[in-house]
């Protein structure tokens, strides 16, 4: 049984003893949290799901975890680029928090407290920010990467006021879609992570919390642009349920982790590393075998090639000259071990160089929504020797390989 109500989009499916309600709200609307409020004051439900994943929640709940990050452990497990990708995003929400007085995610803030002071169980259905961002990624050709992390990093840089446009988007997405919508609309290989996939998800999700005892009656707080592809696999969910519930809990968790796997890499990729090292290694034998000169000299261009570039990339991230000479030296020797990257030891000297302080971590929010803040701010600062130093040693790699052979060639 579908229930429209005009003043917001929303929808109900009734099946046996359980109902679903899904409230599709603008994530920059004080209309959107009064209808929440409204709706959970009503005593018809006794489940709260909200389209946050754990920890975009925990940002919600908390929004000064950053403060408490440990930056050597974010670098040692190799979670430099999803940290500064989430900053990113939000640096984009503090701009529009500043330019028009508005805080996206009132509707989410509203959905949450309300459930607490009712005592209602609170169900996050959206997969986790992390592994969309990479499925993603993984989506499109890598010629195309560079323009999913442009676009990305162009929220942080770009000082130009946001468009009535933009704030159209957001009314029907949510921060993450609109970070993407231009590249989404022409790229139909992002419209399935990004959206199609958590429609799939978040309904799995519900499906899963109304199996649970004591969960019969949910009421869902999703983005008005995801209300149609949720209601969708909802209704082929009914349409196929069985009269055993745990049946249907294991179908809705077999969906839920086949959308939880990361991307793969191609048998061949994981070689690819591996492949260069080797062919730079070759390279060297047979500069020697030729002559000494000849393969000292290919030595010598591997280490000023690959060792500057990583240098050049430590010093646009303004790091410490220590940092610096330290990228100069670790670059080549670890393009020849595809185990550890360049930032890793860059990032490392930086950190032990340049310990950020207290205040640092508790303005990361704030200084990362300008350009200067992201230099100014020493943890900040420390992602971006990661990121440069270590796109400067990927770049030597090939700029020096193929110096290296070009010679064999000559």
């Amino acid at each position: 049984m579908d229930t429209p109500v005009q003043e917001e989009p929303l929808f109900t499916l009734d099946y046996a003893d359980h109902r679903i309600t899904v409230l599709g709200t603008a994530h920059i609307s004080k209309a959107s949290a009064d209808k929440v409020k409204e709706l959970l004051a009503s005593g018809d439900y006794d489940t709260v799901a909200v389209e946050l994943c754990p920890n975009r929640y925990n940002s919600l709940v908390n929004p000064d975890m950053l403060a408490n990050m440990d930056l050597f452990k974010v670098i040692r497990e190799g979670k430099t680029s999803m940290v500064m990708a989430s900053l990113a995003l939000g640096a984009y929400q503090q701009r529009l928090a500043e330019e028009f007085g508005i805080q996206p995610g009132a509707e989410m803030h509203m959905a949450i407290n309300q459930a607490r002071e009712l005592d209602y169980e609170v169900v996050l259905i959206d997969r986790d920010i992390g592994t969309t961002l990479k499925r993603v990624y993984a989506s499109v050709p890598w010629w195309k990467k560079m323009l999913v992390v442009s676009g990305l990093m162009a929220s942080v840089i770009s000082r130009e006021k946001v468009t009535e446009e933009e704030i159209e988007r957001l009314k029907d997405g949510d921060i993450l879609e609109t970070t993407f919508a231009q590249f989404a609309e022409q790229e139909k290989d992002l419209f399935g992570p990004l959206i199609d996939e958590r429609d799939r998800y978040m309904a799995s999700k519900l499906e899963e919390a109304v199996s649970q005892p004591g969960q019969k009656r949910i009421l869902a707080v999703v983005g008005a642009g995801h209300l149609q592809g949720i209601k969708n696999y909802l209704k082929e969910y009914i349409d196929s349920i069985s009269v055993d519930d745990s049946e249907n809990l294991n179908r809705s968790r077999s969906n839920i982790s086949e959308l939880e796997q990361l991307p793969s890499k191609k048998n061949w990729l994981k070689y690819f590393p591996w492949l260069i090292v080797g062919l730079i290694l070759f390279g060297f034998t047979m500069g020697f075998q030729r002559s000494p000169e000849l393969g000292w000299e290919m030595v010598m261009d591997w280490v000023l090639i690959n060792g500057g570039l990583s240098a050049l990339g430590a010093l646009i991230a303004t790091a410490h000259p220590i940092t610096v000479l330290g990228a100069f030296v670790a670059a080549p020797l670890t393009s020849l071990n595809p185990m550890i990257g360049a930032g890793m030891v860059t990032a490392g000297i930086e950190t032990w160089i340049r310990k950020p302080s207290v205040g640092d971590f508790s303005r990361l929010r704030q200084d990362t929504t300008s350009a200067k803040g992201w230099w100014r701010n020493k943890v900040a600062r420390t992602l971006l020797v990661f990121f440069f130093s270590t796109l400067g040693s990927a770049i030597g790699t090939y700029v020096a390989g193929f110096k290296i052979f070009e010679k064999l060639v000559n």
